[in-house]
């Protein structure tokens, strides 16, 4: 089974099933927080979804990835073929996952080890408040894990790091002008109101764009 043949028989099976479920395509594309664009794209053998979504598609449907696969007319050495290139492809996937599970663990950990290093530098020099130390790492934390998530991207956590980002650093300003500067300026964290709504607004607007560029 050559690649058009894969993707013709992948489209007409989401539509077949899509339709025996009484899913619309823009009903079926919600479920899987995509566009309908998308799954029309699938269903056309224009395009395939990745390997995650189609494990998806098949646990929506209650069948299994191999039956969505399956050409009504396949040979069974075929399907034995096409079986075993999608496990390989499973397999590759969980431990790509894995490997980039391992890289955001690790960067954290780099980052509050920085954290706690400035910490026992700062204490032993007698100055105080050096704890603050904890509370600037918040949204340095979040902004490397933004980074990284952005450059192999994987989309799906960008909404909470910038908020997590805006409110940490609207809290070490405020901590650092109160336990410096004597300022009590707790209206700062209004600022955060407009700012996470804009944050929330940018998202919506943009939330489906990554996944549909994907599978163009």
């Amino acid at each position: 089974m050559n690649d058009e043949t894969l993707k013709t028989t992948l489209g007409k099976n989401i539509g077949a099933h899509r339709k025996r479920q009484g899913l619309t395509q823009a009903g079926l594309a919600e479920k899987l927080n995509y566009s309908d664009k998308a799954v029309s794209k699938w269903e056309r053998g224009e395009s395939i979804p990745d390997v995650l979504t189609l494990m998806q598609l098949a646990e929506l449907f209650g069948v299994t990835v191999d039956d969505l696969l399956q050409d009504p007319n396949r040979l069974p050495e075929q399907t034995g073929a096409v079986v075993g290139r999608m496990e390989k492809a499973v397999e590759k996937h969980l431990k790509r996952k894995a490997d980039k599970l391992s890289i955001l663990g690790l960067s954290s950990l780099l980052v509050w080890f920085v954290a706690l290093l400035l910490f026992v530098i700062i204490s032993s020099l007698g100055i105080e408040k050096s704890w603050l130390a904890f509370v600037y790492a918040i949204p340095a934390n979040a902004i490397v894990l933004l980074s990284l998530l952005s450059a192999w991207r994987d989309f799906r956590w960008n909404k909470t790091l910038v908020s997590v980002i805006m409110w940490g650093s609207l809290l070490s300003l405020y901590m650092s002008l109160y336990l410096f500067g004597s300022f009590n300026i707790w209206k700062l964290f209004l600022l955060g109101i407009p700012g996470q709504l804009a944050i929330y607004l940018w998202f919506r607007m943009f939330r489906k764009g990554p996944k549909e560029e994907q599978n163009g």
